[in-house]
C-alpha cells in the first residue's frame, strides 16, 4: 500500500514538473512572453515619441506659415520675391 502511495506521489510530482517546464503555462514560455512584452513596450514608446513630433509638426503647419516657408526653402529650393539665390559650388581638389 505504501509503495502505491509513493508511486502515485512520484507520478503527480512528475506531472507537475512536466507542466512547469514544458506545458502551456511553462516557465520558459512565460519568460518568452515577458521578453516580447518588454520589446513591444519599447516599440510603443518609440512610436509614441514619433507621434508627438509629428503632431507638433502638423499643428505648426496648420497654424503658422514659418514651417511651410521653411519646408518650401529646404525641400523645394524656393526663394521669396525680391531675394537673390546664390549657389556656391566647391571646385574639385586636384591631387
Amino acid at each position: 500500500m505504501l509503495r502505491w502511495v509513493v508511486l502515485l506521489l512520484l507520478a503527480l510530482f512528475l506531472l507537475l514538473q512536466y507542466r512547469l517546464w514544458l506545458g502551456d503555462g511553462s516557465w520558459p514560455r512565460a519568460e518568452s512572453a515577458r521578453q516580447q512584452l518588454e520589446s513591444q513596450r519599447a516599440e510603443n514608446d518609440r512610436l509614441q515619441q514619433r507621434n508627438v513630433v509629428l503632431e507638433a509638426e502638423v499643428l505648426d503647419l496648420k497654424t503658422g506659415l514659418d514651417a511651410i516657408e521653411e519646408r518650401a526653402r529646404s525641400e523645394l529650393g524656393l526663394v521669396k520675391q525680391g531675394e537673390t539665390y546664390y549657389q556656391i559650388i566647391d571646385e574639385p581638389k586636384h591631387e
